[in-house]
């Protein structure tokens, strides 16, 4: 519940309802025509704003929840080009924010997006609060959310003792500590890092035998040179034990299916995602994990033209649908690095300028 200054009462509020009464939303995005709309302000989101609005396109970026995605949940990004001492996802996420404001761009957070229609030969974006927006160009970088694991207790211990990001918010909880990470990969692998330097101890679990199987080698090198991490391999977590808060979580390996248990007072999962592409409702061609097809791995029979002439082949980053593109994680067969997500963001503009020169034609 939420009393704001004595006057008004939300009960379970939404972020889009709760921005709005603390005077976060910006004014009416509606009943403008727009050259992109870009849903999703993560890395891929945040690059095309900026190129977009530098180069002289009318740009909106929208995101339900937060400027950075994924990526600003990250304590500390060091194989990006130009950091060589890293940066925090957070601090990336803020520049590019404000990057992308200076050249024009409007950046509306939170804005839940819970449709793609068509109106008059435009995309039509419809939001939550029932605002509408048209535009000659849709680019989908939502990306994608966090696996949870199956295991019994997870909703019970996830408000106390487990976390889908390590930032320093986490490592303070956890100071002095035992704690266990679940995942192979880099977010997986960079949050091993970090919290070794903040608690007693790490206990990284990962489901095959080779640490830099999924893992950036200097990441796995690191990890292996660290005296305060245990890497616990063919492990997979089974059972979290604790009253209040965690205080052990129960393995098993999964050759012999032995368990036993592991002392900690923290679990943070690192164990994938899956793509946010729900809001789309059939309208772009995804793959059979729900991840949006893009350019040649769109089939024939699935292109459509809102303009009803013979549709053109896709371009690279464009979907079934002309003139509506995706980039970064939520794209099939996009490799899941920053640094990727912001060259294909700045990519998909280069196209977009392309399918609006075609349409002025």
């Amino acid at each position: 519940m939420v009393i704001w200054r004595g006057q008004e009462v939300l009960r379970n509020p939404s972020n889009d309802e709760l921005a709005r009464v603390v005077g976060l939303a910006e004014p009416s995005i509606g009943g403008s025509d727009y050259d992109v709309v870009v849903v999703g302000a993560g890395p891929a989101g945040l690059a095309a704003g900026v190129y977009a609005a530098s180069e002289g396109l009318s740009v909106v970026v929208l995101d339900a929840v937060a400027a950075g995605g994924q990526a600003a949940t990250s304590s500390r990004i060091e194989n990006y080009l130009g950091f060589p001492g890293g940066i925090s996802g957070a601090e990336l996420a803020e520049r590019a924010a404000l990057q992308a404001r200076k050249f024009g761009a409007r950046m509306t957070v939170p804005a839940s997006v819970t449709a793609l229609d068509a109106h008059d030969g435009f995309h039509l974006i419809r939001l939550a609060d029932g605002t509408e927006i048209t535009t000659r160009a849709v680019l989908i970088t939502t990306g994608a959310r966090y696996r949870k694991l199956r295991v019994p207790r997870l909703a019970e211990f996830e408000g106390t003792s487990v976390y889908y990001a390590a930032t320093t918010a986490e490592a303070q909880l956890c100071r002095g500590d035992q704690v266990a990470v679940v995942g192979g990969g880099n977010s997986a692998g960079q949050a091993t890092v970090f919290l070794a330097g903040h608690v007693a101890h790490v206990h990284l679990m990962i489901m095959h035998e080779d640490l830099s199987r999924d893992m950036s080698r200097y990441l796995a090198d690191r990890i292996t040179a660290l005296p305060n991490v245990t890497v616990h391999t063919n492990t997979e977590v089974c059972e979290l034990a604790g009253r209040d808060r965690l205080e052990e979580v129960v393995v098993a390996d999964m050759k012999t299916e032995h368990c036993r248990r592991i002392p900690a007072t923290a679990l943070f999962v690192f164990i994938g995602a899956e793509p946010c592409t729900t809001w789309l409702d059939e309208q772009v061609a995804v793959d059979h994990h729900g991840y949006v097809l893009t350019g040649p791995d769109v089939p024939a029979e699935a292109v459509t033209d809102l303009r009803q002439g013979t549709p053109r082949r896709p371009y690279l980053l464009e979907t079934s649908r002309l003139g509506v593109f995706a980039a970064g994680d939520v794209r099939s067969g996009s490799i899941k690095r920053v640094a990727s997500a912001v060259g294909e963001g700045a990519m998909a503009i280069r196209f977009v300028h392309e399918h609006l020169r075609l349409r002025q034609g």
